[in-house]
């Protein structure tokens, strides 16, 4: 008898000690999460649940199968446009093909722009057999030099067949280049960041970059060169095109892509793997972009400076090859021999120097533009989808 109250008044007490435990629970967690996540809207139906276990945004039921008491340890659910602010590698759905279009156009562009003088000294700097009034020292020695005895704006020669060209290879190349990141990512390496699918990446978006861009790059380093005999852009395309025909705009495209797959898979992955080190959440942070950007240029470019030397050599200077068919140089291996029979060894190594210092800020550049205007964009959507939300209250 004793056993049996005993046993029944603690049964009855533990059950009306639940009970009021969970009614109080009940009346304070909404309140609770009212006061502590937002007020812009009502309290969410979650809130008034009957016993949940809530952790970092999600609903479990305790390791034995019971459903326990509710407890905000985080808050509650959040929107997915919510993680936006700092997780901006995700853009707002629907956008992401335009946003890293427009933003890697504006990349290009001020690229391109901003470090044409040094590309000028490069290529000449690369010239096999430069005029006696066209040897230089290094780059600082050839931009003064070009200046003072050519005038202020012939390092700027060509910017605009750059600028032409520019803006829709880089649209194309980053464009490619995150959609088959995501892609290949998810497939390699689900849910984390894969070095081989940023390598492969990079390899297939540089294929539409160097469709887009070789033209241009021809027209260039043509008007680039020390007494270049054309007088502008439109008149190196003409005198090419009814010389050389139209083939000579791609003369050195399986070049360009020889020196450059490798260029850019050496590019992102060293840029990705920074980024790794230096920022890895992730966020917006202009200090990682540039530093990532600029030492992943400098090696990738130290790495394929013979490979562009050829390419230069094929670009602007086909009738240096001994015995060539018409005076031309018609492909790679025929440019390896040129470079090596005039210049040894180390004429795959000329304007090394340029050639770094102009890939370093040049990269540079390009992804902290580039990240910056991905991010602005993605702030603005973010910002418009709030307001949105806010009105339809």
């Amino acid at each position: 008898m004793e056993d049996s109250s005993a046993s029944t008044t603690l049964d009855n007490m533990e059950d009306s000690s639940a009970s009021t435990t969970l009614d109080n629970m009940e009346d304070t967690s909404a309140s609770t999460t009212w006061t502590t996540w937002r007020t812009l809207q009502p309290p969410p139906p979650w809130t008034t649940l009957h016993p949940c276990f809530l952790r970092g945004g999600e609903l479990e039921r305790d390791p034995c199968g019971e459903l326990q008491p509710v407890h905000y340890c985080c808050g509650p659910p959040q929107d997915p446009e919510d993680h936006l602010d700092t997780e901006y590698e995700g853009l707002p759905r629907g956008a992401s093909t335009g946003t890293h279009m427009l933003a890697g156009a504006v990349a290009g562009l001020m690229e391109h722009c901003l470090m044409f003088p040094i590309d000028c000294v490069k290529t000449r700097m690369q010239s096999l057999q430069p005029d006696p009034a066209a040897h230089y020292r290094n780059v600082m020695d050839a931009l003064r030099r070009i200046i003072t005895t050519e005038g202020v704006w012939r390092p700027m020669r060509g910017l605009n067949a750059t600028a032409v060209g520019a803006g829709p290879a880089h649209a194309l190349y980053f464009a490619c280049y995150e959609k088959l990141k995501k892609t290949l990512s998810d497939r390699i390496h689900p849910g984390a960041n894969s070095h081989l699918a940023n390598g492969a990446a990079g390899c297939v978006a540089t294929l539409l970059h160097d469709a887009a861009m070789n033209p241009a790059e021809v027209v260039k380093q043509r008007m680039q060169m020390y007494n270049s005999p054309y007088r502008g852009v439109l008149d190196c395309v003409r005198a090419v095109w009814r010389t050389e025909g139209g083939g000579a705009f791609y003369r050195s495209y399986t070049t360009q892509l020889t020196m450059n797959v490798p260029f850019q898979a050496l590019h992102f992955m060293i840029y990705e793997y920074l980024q790794e080190l230096l920022n890895p959440r992730r966020r917006y942070n202009p200090s990682s972009h540039v530093v990532s950007g600029a030492l992943a240029g400098a090696i990738a470019a130290a790495a394929t400076t013979p490979l562009d030397v050829c390419k230069t050599l094929l670009n602007t200077q086909e009738s240096l090859a001994p015995g060539a068919p018409h005076g031309r140089i018609t492909g790679l291996a025929h440019a390896f021999r040129t470079v090596y029979g005039l210049g040894g060894l180390r004429g795959f190594f000329r304007g090394a120097q340029a050639r770094v210092i102009y890939q370093m800020p040049s990269t540079a550049i390009s992804w902290s533009v580039y990240e910056f205007f991905k991010y602005g964009i993605t702030e603005h959507r973010h910002g418009r989808g709030r307001q949105r939300r806010e009105a339809e209250m």
